[in-house]
């Protein structure tokens, strides 16, 4: 099984893709005006305490105020506000906490009213991205991530993931962390940390720690609502989780990324590096690897499942509907009970991977077609369980019910990817007003007159439609040799299957979009204005 990591960046932010076997399993958007990202840390204040919902808001920054429960708090919370108040009164002047003296644990069932008051300030760490109308979801029990370890400072416990089942390599994990971790840590050791030499793991540790420093020196100059220490971005920890030995490349398409990667890998893997490549292809990387078709196939309403019948999935503010249906399946078993258990254990692979891809939380519940069987319901309850074990979200999973529904509970820390897969009439723009399309060919030469003669404008890049694509490209003398005749510049141009018949794009040499106003929308203004002055 191979898994290759797709990177292609835009002037929004990052488009990451996962690949499995050639098959989209993840998809995420790394949007660059995103302030807040799990496992940021912020200084915040507290705005309100709320007795009755024992919790409080508290303010980062962000539109509306986080919340932030007493489960939450943790229980070394007493030991991180003595810390935190020593930082910011310059009482503490050292980040290791080896001659730091904790200050009790906190009481599990007391209450927050107790233990908070308005207008104090504390570190917070943000566990769920703002959802909807809701804010970030807060905690206080700070921990840093790196690749195998999980740093858990005010704590001298070490745990080791429950994935790791042989008893001799959780020993031998426990001793060698006991051996190189600082005081008063506590550390988690993760899955990918088996079989690991104690090399790997003490660079691991070493990275988490100047991360600790980083966070102290912050603090001592913070101010309220201050990002004290921003996670990494949505690609690198994807990679610092995800990263093993099944990767076959991660492929990107901006130099300035490709370096970025770069020295990630050397700090985290060095031994990964030769798996980097930078995209110089002229096809745009999501089109060279066809994810830009699975996109299109995979976010809309109806989905289709291989080997026959479809999925509709619904999403609405309390839970997530996925309704199984056999399709032109219904014929091709000898019974209806065949039928039906032949389509659900279909479906139940693409339900699993829809999971992922779209990042559903919360309640989702799935409608499979009626089994009589027990036997029947069991299997695909087995092979709902067998999939979904490579999801990296935390989930539950209920038995079917006699109705023929699952019921699924995953965790939900960022917005459900939501790609619109209708397109607006390339005619009118959903306005209900059109220009002729066959005038697109000559907007688009005028455009490229103006910038390359008026605006004295070169290496611009035109992205079209397949069809106009073919219609500047080929041919003995194709029209984008013409240009290049008659303007002595090289017009490079695109196919983006994303635009319509009559939409086009032109980028500049440094792939910043040009603002383009075409005759036809230039001679409707003008209209407009005509009609104002008149009335």
């Amino acid at each position: 099984m191979s898994n290759e990591l797709i990177i292609n960046s835009t002037q929004d932010g990052e488009r990451i893709a996962l690949l499995q076997d050639k098959r989209l399993i993840e998809y995420h958007f790394d949007r660059n005006d995103t302030a807040y990202s799990v496992g940021d840390i912020f200084l915040g204040t507290v705005k309100k305490v709320m007795p009755g919902l024992n919790a409080a808001f508290i303010d980062i920054g962000y539109q509306k105020d986080a919340f932030l429960h007493y489960g939450d708090l943790g229980e070394n919370f007493p030991s991180l506000v003595k810390w935190g108040r020593g930082v910011q009164s310059q009482k503490i002047t050292v980040g290791p906490l080896k001659t730091f003296q904790f200050d009790g644990t906190l009481d599990k069932v007391g209450k927050i009213d107790a233990t908070l008051k308005k207008s104090q300030q504390l570190l917070v760490q943000i566990v769920k991205e703002p959802i909807s109308t809701k804010g970030p979801r807060l905690s206080t029990d700070i921990s840093m991530a790196g690749r195998y370890l999980v740093l858990v400072p005010f704590s001298n416990t070490i745990s080791v993931s429950k994935k790791i089942v042989s008893r001799t390599e959780r020993d031998r994990l426990k001793r060698l962390i006991a051996s190189i971790k600082p005081e008063n840590f506590g550390v988690i050791i993760r899955t990918v940390a088996e079989g690991r030499e104690v090399a790997e793991l003490d660079r691991d540790m070493q990275n988490m720690v100047e991360k600790w420093n980083t966070l102290f020196l912050n603090l001592k100059a913070g101010k309220p609502n201050d990002k004290i220490l921003g996670e990494l971005g949505r690609t690198s920890s994807m990679l610092r989780d995800m990263l093993n030995e099944s990767f076959d490349a991660i492929t990107v398409d901006s130099p300035a990324m490709y370096e970025e990667m770069r020295s990630y890998l050397q700090q985290i893997a060095p031994d990964k590096l030769g798996l980097l490549k930078l995209h110089t292809g002229k096809v745009k990387v999501f089109e060279h690897y066809g994810i830009e078709k699975q996109l299109k196939t995979l976010f809309g309403k109806a989905v289709t499942v291989p080997g026959g019948g479809y999925l509709v999935i619904e999403h609405t503010e309390a839970l997530h509907v996925v309704d199984v249906n056999s399709g032109n399946k219904s014929n091709q078993e000898g019974d209806q009970e065949a039928t039906a258990l032949h389509v659900n254990l279909s479906a139940a692979k693409e339900v699993a991977r829809q999971l992922r891809l779209r990042d559903m939380g919360g309640i989702i519940v799935v409608d499979f077609i009626d089994m009589k069987s027990g036997e029947s319901r069991k299997k695909v309850e087995d092979a709902v369980h067998s999939i979904m074990k490579h999801d990296k979200a935390r989930y539950t999973i209920l038995p079917i019910t006699k109705f023929g529904l699952l019921q699924i509970t995953r965790q939900r820390v960022r917005p459900a990817e939501a790609i619109v897969t209708g397109e607006v009439c390339p005619t009118c723009g959903g306005t209900g007003k059109i220009s002729a399309s066959i005038l697109v060919t000559d907007e688009i030469d005028n455009s490229i007159d103006d910038l390359l003669v008026a605006q004295n404008q070169s290496g611009i890049t035109l992205s079209v439609h397949p069809f106009l694509h073919a219609y500047y490209t080929k041919g003995l003398v194709s029209r984008q040799m013409k240009w290049y005749l008659k303007y002595y510049k090289w017009v490079k141009v695109m196919k983006d299957t994303s635009l319509g018949l009559t939409e086009y794009r032109i980028e500049d040499e440094h792939g910043e979009e040009i603002e383009l106003h075409s005759a036809a929308a230039a001679m409707s203004r003008l209209q407009d204005r005509e009609i104002e002055i008149l009335d």
